[in-house]
C-alpha cells in the first residue's frame, strides 16, 4: 500500500493527545490508547479527540517513563481496520511512514526510509529513521508498507534535518503483556527496578520495592495546578459552566465553541489578555452597510469591540492581567460568548457576510 491508502486505511486508529502542557499523537492497539510518557506530562488524565471520538477526557492507566509509554483507557468503538503489531524487525533502508499531529496539523503522513535499524541510545535500542516527524508527531505509530506497526516515534536530534527515532514494536509488546498481567489499571513502571508499581501502594512518591524517588508518582499526585491569571481565567470560565479541561489548549490558552463562532482565549508573556472571535468574512457587495452596521454596534457595545483585519470579522475582548477581576471578566465573556453566535448569524443572515471556514477542529 502506499502512504495516502495506509492514512485512509488506518485514520480512524490515530488519535490526538491533549494535555496542559502540549499535545502529542496516540493510536489504537486492542483496547487502549498507546502514547509517549512525556506526551502525557505525568497527568492522570488528558484529552483525546479522533476521526470518531469528540474532544473529551480520558485515563491514563500506565506510566512507564523508561520505554517512554503511557496507555490511555476509553470506551471507543472498535475501528474498522484496526492496528497490530509487526511481528518481525525492520531492516535498514526499509520503507516507512510516520503518522501523527506535527505543530497541530492533524494527521499528517510522512514516508521515509529505516536509516539504522538498532540504534543504541542509552540501554535501548531505537529505529533511526528520516521521515519528517517534529513536535506533535510523538506518542505516533510508525508503519511499515503493510501497515503495520513498527514502532512508536519517541523523540528527534534538535536542529538537525529528519533525524528520528522510534521505539521498537517489540518493546511495546513486552510493556503491553506486563500490564495486562496486573489487575491494577493505575500503574507506574518504575525506572530504575523496572517492576510495575500500583499507584494506590505508593507512599511518599518512593518506590516500594528499590526506594527510588517516583518523579511520575510525584507529578500524577501533584497534577496540574494553574496559578495568578490563568488560574483566574479558568475559574470564570468554571462559573460560566465551562468544561475547563476540554476548553484549554495549553496553560494560556483556550477555545469553546458556541454555535457557528469559536471563541479563543489567550494570555500573552507580555500581560495582555485577548478574548476574540474570528466571524465571518466581509462580503464582496454592499461592503459599507456592513461598516456602517459594525460602527453604531460599536457605540453600543461595552467590553466587546469589533474589528476588521484583513476581510474578517472580530469581535473581541481586551485586558492587561493586572486589571482583571472576576466580576468584570466573568461579565466580559459571558457577552463573548453570548454574542459572537448572534453576531455571526446577524451578519451572514442579513448583511450576505461569508461564512468562516474552519480547520478540522481536534
Amino acid at each position: 500500500m502506499n502512504t495516502q491508502n495506509i492514512l485512509e486505511k488506518y485514520i480512524e486508529n490515530i488519535m490526538q493527545i491533549m494535555t496542559p502542557y502540549g499535545s502529542g499523537t496516540g493510536f489504537i492497539i486492542d483496547d487502549l490508547i498507546i502514547t509517549n510518557s512525556h506526551v502525557v506530562g505525568g497527568l492522570k488524565e488528558v484529552v483525546i479527540s479522533a476521526k470518531k471520538v469528540k474532544r473529551t477526557i480520558a485515563k491514563v492507566i500506565y506510566d512507564d517513563p523508561y520505554y517512554d509509554l503511557a496507555f490511555i483507557k476509553y470506551e471507543f468503538d472498535k475501528p474498522k481496520n484496526p492496528l497490530i503489531l509487526a511481528t518481525t524487525n525492520v531492516e535498514d533502508g526499509d520503507t516507512t511512514i510516520a503518522i501523527g499531529h506535527p505543530y497541530g496539523l492533524n494527521y499528517t503522513a510522512t514516508e521515509g526510509i529505516v536509516s539504522r535499524a538498532a540504534r543504541l541510545q542509552g540501554d535501548l535500542e531505537y529505529i533511526q529513521i528520516d521521515a519528517a516527524i517534529n513536535p506533535g508527531n510523538s506518542g505516533g505509530p510508525l508503519l511499515n508498507i503493510n501497515g503495520e506497526v513498527t514502532g512508536v516515534n519517541t523523540f528527534i536530534i534538535q536542529n538537525a534535518n529528519n533525524l528520528g527515532f522510534s521505539l521498537p514494536f517489540f518493546y511495546l509488546q513486552d510493556a503491553l503483556s506486563a500490564f495486562k498481567a496486573q489487575e491494577n489499571q493505575s500503574i507506574i513502571k518504575c525506572p530504575s527496578c523496572k517492576n510495575l508499581i500500583e499507584e494506590e501502594s505508593i507512599e511518599h512518591d518512593y518506590c516500594g520495592e528499590c526506594g527510588v524517588k517516583l518523579e511520575t508518582a510525584r507529578l500524577r499526585r501533584k497534577g496540574y495546578n494553574p496559578t495568578g491569571p490563568t488560574k483566574l481565567l479558568e475559574e470564570i470560565l468554571d462559573s460560566l459552566n465551562i468544561n475547563v479541561t476540554l476548553a484549554r489548549r495549553s496553560q494560556s490558552s483556550w477555545r469553546i465553541d458556541e454555535g457557528s463562532a469559536r471563541i479563543d482565549i489567550n494570555y500573552y508573556e507580555n500581560g495582555i489578555i485577548i478574548g476574540d472571535t474570528k466571524l465571518c468574512a466581509i462580503p464582496r457587495e454592499n461592503i459599507n452597510r456592513v461598516y456602517d452596521y459594525l460602527l453604531k454596534e460599536n457605540d453600543k457595545l461595552s467590553y466587546l469591540q469589533f474589528s476588521i483585519n484583513e476581510n474578517s470579522i472580530y469581535l473581541s475582548y481586551l485586558i492587561v492581567d493586572s486589571s482583571l477581576s472576576f466580576k468584570e471578566g466573568r461579565i466580559a465573556i459571558e457577552r463573548l460568548l453570548k454574542y459572537s453566535n448572534r453576531y455571526d448569524d446577524i451578519l451572514i443572515n442579513e448583511y450576505g457576510a461569508i461564512e468562516q471556514k474552519r480547520d478540522e477542529e481536534d
